[in-house]
């Protein structure tokens, strides 16, 4: 195969500088660890090194250019097939300021979609409680929301005894048990093809629009907002991130054209599947510590308007953390 040799070097010259650029840094610094993107940038180099070195062979260039960029593709080899010897250590701070949230932006789209069913069944549950007075019994899978809002939002309002006294651990931990065990159902129910996944998500958001409409209507958006925001502002979008996550699997087995097989596939999303679970979990800790030793603690004990400020203030902190944590300038294309 005959090719303009000059031609060639003066194309895919940037290319091998950037590799070499890559594994200067890598082999610079032995504990240094690569971001998702760097990786897949280096495999590429590499991939690109080898097919113009084939090329090469075949094309008559200078020895002097073929024994480089044979010891280019020879290093790049060594450290994309590189096993290190030492111990793997997960490092928890690391994991949760840098991994998490760069996975939840590589994944953005699936929290979208996330995001978007549970919107859907919130405008179904609000439609159907104002549509029919008798769908909120049929809706509401808990019985102390069933009552008249008002009467309930009287009686919380006149306590004057801490009724969690004592039992504020007890029932944190029972909050924190029964949000992550929704959580990884959400998330473990990607295996049905992400169907189920869907029909969990969608019924959540029935379930939080069946109670927004009913304390709306009765006139106690003030108790909502204070009794919901603290608490929720963290566990809701938690919820959904397990939703991303079950979603992720979901597509996984789906394929979507990818010219992977299946094994391939899991084995590619295992590592973001296991990281949104685990930052959900996280999340539902700190939500369940907030509702047991915050939220349910009503005005005149706590004022509506310090509650609905602490939930917009976890607002603002979790998206910012979620939209900028673990980023550094080399990183392109992510949530926008």
């Amino acid at each position: 195969m005959l090719i303009n040799i000059a031609a060639f070097l003066e194309k895919e010259r940037p290319y091998w500088d950037e590799l070499e650029a890559l594994l200067k840094t890598f082999q610079n610094d032995a504990a240094y660890t690569p971001s998702f993107q760097e990786a897949q940038r280096l495999y590429y180099l590499y991939r690109r090194a080898v097919s113009g070195l084939a090329r090469l062979n075949s094309g008559g260039a200078e020895k002097d250019v073929r024994n480089y960029l044979e010891s280019l593709v020879g290093r790049a080899y060594a450290e994309v097939h590189e096993h290190r010897n030492s111990p793997l250590r997960f490092k928890l701070f690391h994991w949760f300021f840098h991994t998490f949230p760069q996975t939840f932006r590589r994944q953005a789209n699936a929290f979208r979609l996330s995001l978007a069913i549970t919107l859907v069944g919130v405008l179904f549950g609000g439609y159907a409680v104002l549509a029919d007075t008798q769908a909120k019994e049929v809706l509401l899978p808990f019985a102390h929301l069933l009552g008249d809002p008002s009467e309930r939002v009287a009686e919380e309002e006149s306590m004057e005894d801490d009724r969690l006294q004592g039992h504020k651990s007890t029932f944190a931990a029972q909050l924190m048990v029964n949000n992550i065990r929704v959580s990884c159902m959400a998330a473990a129910f990607g295996f049905t093809f992400g169907v189920a996944t869907i029909v969990l998500l969608f019924y959540n958001g029935v379930i939080l629009g069946v109670v927004m409409v009913d304390y709306i209507r009765a006139g106690e958006s003030l108790f909502l907002s204070g009794w919901l925001l603290p608490h929720g502002a963290i566990e809701i979008p938690a919820i959904l991130l397990a939703g991303q996550a079950g979603l992720v699997l979901g597509g996984a087995l789906i394929g979507w054209g990818a010219p992977e097989n299946l094994r391939q596939r899991l084995r590619q999303i295992a590592p973001d599947f296991i990281t949104l679970v685990g930052g959900a979990a996280t999340l539902l800790i700190w939500a369940g510590i907030v509702e047991a030793f915050f939220s349910q603690y009503h005005a005149p004990t706590l004022p509506y308007t310090l509650k609905i400020l602490f939930g917009i203030i976890e607002c603002i902190l979790l998206f910012s953390f979620l939209r900028y944590a673990g980023k550094d300038k080399k990183q392109t294309g992510e949530l926008t």
